[in-house]
Formats: C-alpha cells, structure tokens, sequence
C-alpha cells in the first residue's frame, strides 16, 4: 500500500509539472507572437494570441485544482510540500506572463505610420531578454536547478534598464514629433507589459529556487 501511494504521488507530481510545462511553453510562444504582431502589424497573429489566453487560463485552473488535491489527499512533507506549493504559485504567475503578452498583441491596431516609427525598433530586443529568462526559467523548473533560477534573477535588472532607455527614447520621440504621441503611448505600455514579464520571471526563479533548496536568493540584488 505505501508503495502503491508513493507511485500514485509520484504520478501526480510528473503531472502538475507537464502541465505546468504546457503553460509555459504558451506563454513563451503568446510573447513570441505578441511581440511579431506588434513589429509587423500583423492584426490576424495578434487575435491569435489573444484568443490562446483562455487556454493557459484553464491550464492554471487545472494545475491550481490537482495541486489542492495533492495536499488534502497526500499530505506531503518537507521537499514535496514545498514542490506543490511552488508547482501551485508558479502556475498563476505564468498564466500572468500570458496575459502581458495579450496585453501587447491588443496594441497591434494602435500604433500609426509603423515603418517610419523608429522607436519601435527598440522593443524586440528588450522583449528577447524578457522571452529568455521566460525560457530558461522554465528550464530551472524542470531541472529543479537554482543556479540557473539565480541567473535568471540576476538578468532582470538588464530588463529594467531597457525600460527605462526606452522611456528616455519615446518620450524624447513624442516631444519632437507632437503627432506620434498617441501611438508612442501604446509603445510606452508594451515597453512596461515586457518589463513586468521579467519580473515575472524572476518571480518564478524564486519559487524555483525556493523549491529546490528551501530556501529564497535573497542576496541576490535586485
């Protein structure tokens, strides 16, 4: 019987991380996407994202559902209480990731004269950074690897300072040209919607570390 209750929590751990895995890999490509459809125009790739969004939200009901059972029906202790607790937070903080990037892709239809809007070729770099400590954050997760959660920490503050050269540029950008302040404002929110994906980020590098050793990098600055 103990084997068997072992085996049966065994299988319910290799299942919240295959979904939370699925999670993840939406909202990775939901960033991708949002972030093509911006550059591009590209209204259709835009819609796409958006409508995606109501799968990662059942995803996160799902894992958030089978990790309350795991905790009324297993009552796990110590490295596996604490992989539930991480598995349950993880989930909703990467279904917020997904919806940053819809965020972006409902900006699409909002940005005027495209080609010749030179700020916005500053975004897809700052939104690579925030696309990888996604990625790799992810990679931690299923490696149960702090390290690579502290690196992944460590790299939001290259995130931060993207934010803010990029807000020096727009607002200069809408100073000099009165007519593209409408369309420099949505960018300026794509610019803060990429930002708070790596905070999210370094959110989850938190639980993952927090996960795998017990403990939070908090010495690690910010």
């Amino acid at each position: 019987m103990a084997e068997h209750t072992v085996k049966a929590f065994d299988e319910d751990i290799t299942r919240l991380r295959g979904l939370i895995a699925e999670l993840g890999g939406l909202a990775e490509l939901a960033i991708s996407q949002a972030l093509e459809a911006i550059v591009t125009g590209d209204e259709e790739l835009a819609r796409e994202v958006v409508e995606r969004d109501a799968k990662m939200d059942a995803l996160e009901a799902e894992v958030d559902a089978m990790a309350v059972r795991v905790l009324a029906l297993r009552a796990p202790m110590a490295d596996d209480l604490r992989e539930i607790i991480a598995a349950l937070k993880i989930a909703g903080v990467v279904e917020r990731i997904g919806d940053y990037a819809k965020n972006i892709a409902k900006r699409t239809g909002r940005i005027e004269g495209r080609s010749r809007f030179e700020p916005l070729t500053l975004l897809p770099a700052m939104g690579e950074v925030a696309a990888e400590m996604v990625h790799d954050v992810l990679t931690a997760y299923a490696a149960r690897d702090p390290i690579v959660a502290r690196e992944v920490i460590a790299r939001d503050a290259k995130v931060d300072a993207f934010y803010d050269s990029i807000f020096r540029n727009l607002v200069s950008y809408m100073v000099e040209n009165p007519a593209t302040i409408s369309s420099a404002a949505q960018l300026l929110f794509v610019a803060r919607n990429i930002e708070r994906i790596g905070d999210h980020a370094t959110n989850v590098a938190e639980m993952v570390h927090f996960a795998a050793v017990g403990s939070y990098p908090s010495d690690i600055e910010r």
